[in-house]
């Protein structure tokens, strides 16, 4: 059971890593390889042909992630499949317009409509989505649920903040290579700063053993 929960983990970060190595790498070596000929993006101005090539490689690689998940898994997670959809939303528009604009504001919009979720759902709902989401994952109670919701809802607005000054501020090679290896690590490192979180509430036994 272990190893299969491991090897779960493993395939997971593989589909949601492997779309954004591919943007990387398609907007660092899109000169090299020539892919201004190649459609849908030909007779895209010269400056532009790096980041709409990694923009169409992006969507395709994301669609694929979603497809092995699902067949894999039998499942599509909820999170990589609303970031999915807008990538192929932004992404299009993005080719359709030739506008480098809707793939910068994607993450942005992402992480919005996440914080919406989070917030929306602790303070208007009065429930913690993350319970429903992740509560086949791990077992908080309802203090630890409402407190990681908000911490992972004002994350997301960081986020998307930060999104906007890198795009807004900085050359657009620079913000790829931001939303490749600067928003990941971040994640991580704001996930493993809620490992206490996690511990202090962690529910070692059942409502009803506890009150036996």
């Amino acid at each position: 059971m272990a190893a299969a929960r491991q090897h779960s983990s493993v395939l997971k970060l593989f589909l949601e890593l492997g779309p954004l190595v591919i943007f990387f790498l398609v907007n660092a070596r899109a000169e090299a390889w020539d892919l201004g000929r190649f459609l849908p993006i030909s007779g895209v101005k010269p400056d532009q042909v790096a980041i709409m090539a990694a923009t169409f490689a992006f969507m395709v690689a994301t669609v694929i992630a979603l497809a092995v998940s699902l067949v894999v898994m039998r499942r599509l997670p909820v999170m990589p499949l609303v970031s999915g959809v807008i990538v192929v939303l932004f992404g299009g528009l993005t080719l359709y317009l030739q506008d480098d604009l809707f793939i910068k504001l994607k993450p942005t919009i992402v992480n919005l409509i996440f914080a919406a979720a989070l917030l929306g759902g602790l303070y208007v709902f009065k429930r913690p989505l993350l319970a429903i989401v992740f509560d086949s994952v791990i077992q908080l109670d309802d203090e630890g649920w409402r407190k990681l919701s908000l911490r992972w809802g004002l994350f997301f607005i960081f986020l998307a903040a930060l999104n906007e000054v890198v795009w807004r501020t900085f050359s657009t090679d620079t913000w790829v290579t931001f939303k490749v290896f600067g928003t990941m690590p971040l994640t991580v490192i704001f996930a493993l700063s809620q490992v206490p979180l996690l511990q202090r509430h962690a529910l070692t036994e059942s409502p009803e053993n506890a009150e036996s």
